[in-house]
């Protein structure tokens, strides 16, 4: 405080300076500057009797215009109060005769509070051994400054005390408010440095000299030293050797018991120190299967500008109006839970309300199922904007093209119209702009775009080769079956298998491949499409590859099946079965007249699995029990059954006399119905481009023929193969999401140039960086076969994300170096999964926030391969 002539402030409110030579004012606990005067030596005593001593003491004002509002609703208003000068002023000793309590302060010169503090310093000294006081050495962060206005008010003898939170940063006002709370013990203030009644002579002349009105408010920056979030209870000798409890303050948890101020500022336990934290350390309940929901919940909550923004008065900014929005009730349900996070003294918050509000407006999100994360703060951050959004009425605009204009021209007219329809605190925080550029392959039309994002989707590129096991099938029937390993891009597309293939098959230029997944011994699909993802081949599938003509690419394709007869016991009773069995054989129709002909052809395709003599006379001499089956046979009892997929109906039949000789039926794709039998001398009607054969064998014919070798098929990967880990860096995964590719086949541009639809190439180039980076790594794929996780180790920076060398045009913006300041973790499996989040706060400390739990973790363990949703802020430059 200071009685210099005041400045004028640039909200034109009086300030009191103190950088023109001035001493600071101190505000520090009564009792902390009372141990060290008590101690002061006799020398110092006369000089102290020229300074006197006033208390203050707070009462509930109303010189603002209504009464104080204090932490049950600091997050809504000013803190006001009055300071009441009681009675004379007193001499040195004289403050704080009656017992001091935890709510007693005292307001200090510079040089006094440099006094006090080499006392205690010397004081611990003595105990400890520490080195000795240096004023330099004072660590600042232990002191922090509070903006109050005052007004004197003559009449009351007081001083109408004002703390805005627009003067104050949010921590700075949030400590404020458990300071100068008056809803439990009496605040009382004294006033040591003298300044105050220096205040009011000066208030008095100014009004008489100027005839100012005396409740002017002036500005004064008060030191705040010696106070933090939690009060630890020392031991201090009475004279007669007994024991009593004082406050000593302490700027940290060293453990042991703690105390701190609750939600009503009265002191309440907390237990051993860590447990419970201190602002914006709170846990969120698990609703059941709602980690993902905490997940993303406390990384947004740990978000700066939001944080001040929803601890702020957001009410005034809720969209009512807007259609695409929620009436203001996502915006309101998350701004209460985001508060009750950040209340002095909280404890668990059960976020049931929130969820309630989600799965009103977002159906997929009701129930108790796992959901993702990223899906979830991509609809959260979506909603906010609608709900907090200030344009009550979009305008209409169109988007154009470019037509060769600058770049900088078009990206600016877009963000521009982009803002017009859109402007709220997500999108002053959290929305870039990136350019779109399409390149038709036919006429080469150009076709630029400026489109904003919330977050960057990166991919996860590969880093190592996907090995593969294959079956590869003659195109005759001249050789056996060959495994063959081939390895492919882990991310790679079919047709980086085909070209794989080509090359270890070392095809011929006559020949052509067809690749198949077979499945219970019938082909489940075939793999032709060159753009499919490779992941849709799963490591347990099993791949046969054809070899085929390619002079016979427009002839249709002839898939062999082949069924055996095999005992089955039925409630007791021994009878023989149809039994699928082998490989599907495949090849081209040409040259072919009638039934003869087909059979020729199977039997050359199976000509290579022919046993040796030798081999078939030694299985002839021990022949399995065909008395019983042929028996069975002939009584009529014999029942065809297809058991070649588990969901496909068994077909049963009475069979015949048995035959003795193969025969061939015209049959589905899956083997499971019979059509017609193919008869040797007659032709066959082929109507479609592929023609399905059952053959079905006699006993003793299929002896000749090694059916394990034509049945053994191994999988794409042996299940359980342990895989190194992967890493790829951050920056790898930006490269490949800003690299050049063609669209994907569901995903063809109009090109305006052809009238056509074509396979642009798209190139995508960040433009405009948010103060706020969200980046999704895209761990999860989905298919209509499969879903899958991948596991690799992202190794993304934590103090400097520098993006400098990948953003198009500067824009003016000085610096692109971020700073980490949360994750979204999944670990486990796509089903079984778990969500948490590693949040930076407070320091250089870390925090794992895993549901109600919340403990502090080290840095180094932050970085793991669970990181699936990063936040950045973007840092200061300095100057």
């Amino acid at each position: 405080m200071s009685v210099a002539s005041p400045e004028v402030s640039p909200d034109s409110t009086p300030r009191i300076d103190s950088s023109n030579g001035e001493q600071s004012v101190y505000f520090v606990p009564l009792r902390w500057w009372k141990d060290a005067q008590e101690s002061t030596p006799p020398e110092s005593a006369e000089k102290r009797e020229v300074l006197r001593e006033v208390l203050y003491t707070a009462t509930t004002g109303s010189s603002y215009g209504g009464p104080m509002k204090l932490i049950n609703n600091i997050f809504n208003s000013d803190i006001l109060f009055d300071l009441r000068r009681e009675g004379d002023e007193f001499k040195n000793g004289e403050a704080g005769e009656a017992s001091v309590s935890g709510r007693d302060f005292a307001l200090v010169s510079s040089d006094m509070w440099l006094q006090a503090l080499k006392w205690h310093h010397d004081d611990k000294k003595n105990e400890k051994g520490v080195k000795s006081f240096s004023a330099g050495g004072v660590d600042r962060g232990d002191v922090y400054p509070v903006q109050l206005r005052l007004s004197v008010l003559q009449e009351t003898n007081s001083l109408a005390v004002k703390i805005c939170k627009k003067d104050n940063s949010v921590e700075c006002f949030r400590r404020a408010c458990k300071i100068f709370n008056l809803d439990s013990e009496q605040l009382r203030i004294w006033d040591i440095s003298g300044q105050t009644t220096l205040f009011f002579e000066n208030d008095v002349n100014n009004s008489m000299d100027c005839q100012q009105q005396t409740d002017q408010e002036m500005l004064l920056e008060l030191q705040i030293y010696g106070l933090s979030d939690s009060i630890k209870l020392k031991e201090s000798k009475k004279e007669d050797g007994s024991t009593q409890q004082t406050n000593g303050i302490t700027n940290g948890i060293n453990g042991g018991t703690i105390f701190r101020f609750g939600r009503s500022n009265s002191l309440s336990f907390l237990g051993k120190a860590g447990e419970a934290g201190t602002l914006g350390l709170t846990g969120l309940q698990n609703l059941g299967n709602t980690c993902f929901m905490n997940s993303s919940l406390q990384c947004l909550a740990h978000t700066p500008k939001l944080v001040d923004f929803f601890l702020g008065e957001y009410s005034r900014e809720i969209n009512l109006e807007n259609p695409l929005g929620m009436k203001g009730e996502i915006a309101l349900a998350f701004g209460d839970l985001l508060r009750s996070l950040w209340a002095p003294g909280a404890s668990t918050v059960a976020p049931r309300t929130f969820k309630a509000k989600l799965a009103r407006f977002a159906p997929q999100f009701t129930g108790f199922n796992q959901h993702d994360s990223q899906e979830l703060l991509a609809f959260l951050l979506d909603g906010l904007h609608e709900d907090l959004n200030r344009v009550k009425n979009k305008p209409y605009v169109e988007a154009k093209d470019g037509d060769g204009r600058p770049d900088e021209e078009v990206a600016d007219e877009y963000w521009r119209n982009h803002v017009a329809r859109n402007d709220s605190i997500i999108v002053d925080v959290c929305q870039g702009q990136y350019k779109s550029t399409l390149v038709c392959p036919i006429c080469k039309k150009v076709s630029i775009m400026f489109d904003p994002f919330m977050y960057l989707s990166l991919p996860l590129p590969c880093t190592s080769l996907r090995t593969m096991d294959v079956t590869v099938m003659s195109a005759d029937g001249g050789s056996l079956p060959v495994s063959l390993t081939v390895n492919v891009p882990k991310f790679g597309k079919f047709e980086d298998l085909q070209k794989a293939l080509v090359t270890a098959c070392s095809l011929p230029e006559d020949e052509t491949l067809l690749v198949t997944e077979v499945y219970n011994n019938r082909i489940l699909r075939f793999l032709e499409e060159p753009t499919d993802s490779l992941n849709l081949i799963r490591d347990g599938d099993k791949l046969v590859v054809y070899r085929l003509k390619k002079d016979a690419d427009n002839s249709p394709l002839i898939v062999f099946m082949h069924q055996k007869l095999e005992e089955q016991f039925i409630l007791g009773k021994s009878s023989p079965t149809w039994k699928a069995f082998g490989i599907p054989l495949v090849s081209r129709l040409s040259d072919i007249e009638n039934g003869s002909d087909i059979e020729n052809m199977y039997l050359k395709l199976l000509s290579s699995f022919k046993m040796p003599t030798e081999l078939v006379t030694e299985n002839l001499e021990n022949p399995i029990e065909e008395e019983a089956i042929e028996k069975e046979v002939t009584d009529g009892t014999t029942s065809v059954e297809d058991t070649n997929s588990t969901n496909v109906k068994e077909i049963t039949e009475s069979l015949p006399d048995p035959d003795p000789v193969l025969r061939l039926y015209l049959t589905d794709d899956r083997g499971s119905s019979i059509e017609s039998e193919i008869l040797k001398e007659k032709p066959v009607n082929i109507k479609s481009k592929r023609l399905n054969v059952l053959a079905r064998w006699p006993v003793k014919e299929l002896d000749v023929y090694d059916t394990c070798l034509l049945s053994s098929l191994p999988e794409v990967s042996k299940f359980g193969t342990k895989r190194p880990q992967e890493t790829v860096s951050l920056y790898k995964c930006l490269e490949a999401f800003l690299k050049e590719e063609p669209l994907g086949p569901d995903d063809m541009w109009y090109c305006p140039g052809c009238k056509e639809h074509r396979q642009a190439i798209k190139k995508l180039d960040l433009w405009r960086l948010p103060e706020i980076l969200v980046i999704h790594l895209k761990r999860f794929s989905y298919s209509r076969f499969m879903k899958n996780k991948l596991e690799a180790y992202v190794d993304f920076p934590i103090d400097g994300l520098d993006l400098s060398s990948y953003i198009s045009y500067t824009n003016g913006q000085t610096t692109y170096r971020y700073m980490l300041y949360a994750i979204s973790n999944h670990y486990g499996s796509m089903g079984g999964g778990h969500y948490t989040a590693y949040v930076h706060h407070g320091g250089d400390r870390w925090y794992d926030f895993d549901d109600s739990h919340v403990n502090q973790i080290s840095q180094e363990k932050i970085k793991t391969s669970a990181a699936y949703v990063l936040f950045y802020k973007r840092l200061v430059e300095d100057k």
